[in-house]
């Protein structure tokens, strides 16, 4: 079953190991940031320090796995069609639309979206650490330098991660502007068993 994320919302919920997960980009050009957490000590999150030293790489995608800030796989990425993710920058917030967007109305943002939704799991705002942002598109210059460009999805495009542990997920419809290319579309996940036909 597809589940719809409302542009700039999000969502929490339990994804039980050997689970996958597949986010969705229904329109093209739309960012979503995710999250990870053992479900058994919330205390343990996603890592991209981790990640890229484990992985020895910054452009994660099919045969990569994500991991936790205590050294434990937690998400392997199984299918992709797209290949541009990034896992440098922190989740969009009030602070970030001040900075970045003076001119437009402030948003809560990512952060404010994916602390609400996962509230209820006992993950407290200040425990929310840099996301894993699907589909954005994050080029980084030979002289170290990032820029935000459009994302390259077109409608339909996915991801599949396989959950390797018991998890609690956070996932949005990125609020950025600079992220999702000036507009704001839904995201579609879907959560599918293990030895299911997805």
């Amino acid at each position: 079953m597809i589940t719809e994320i409302p542009p700039r919302s999000g969502t929490a919920f339990r994804l039980a190991r050997g689970d996958s997960l597949r986010v969705i980009d229904p329109d093209g050009g739309q960012v979503s940031d995710m999250l990870a957490f053992m479900a058994d000590d919330p205390r343990e999150a996603l890592s991209n320090g981790r990640t890229f030293d484990y992985e020895e790489t910054i452009r994660l995608t099919t045969g990569h796995r994500l991991w936790s800030n205590r050294s434990r796989p937690m998400l392997e990425i199984v299918e992709d069609s797209v290949g541009t993710h990034d896992f440098l920058l922190t989740p969009c917030s009030e602070a970030t639309f001040r900075h970045f967007y003076p001119d437009k109305p402030v948003h809560r943002g990512c952060f404010g979206n994916l602390a609400e939704a996962l509230a209820p799991f006992a993950v407290a705002a200040d425990a929310i650490p840099t996301a894993f942002n699907i589909f954005m598109n994050v080029p980084v210059a030979p002289d170290g330098k990032i820029r935000v460009e459009a994302p390259t999805t077109r409608p339909g495009d996915f991801i599949r991660l396989r959950a390797l542990a018991d998890l609690i997920v956070g996932l949005t419809a990125c609020s950025a502007y600079d992220s999702c290319g000036g507009s704001f579309k839904p995201i579609h996940y879907a959560i599918e068993p293990a030895g299911g036909d997805g």
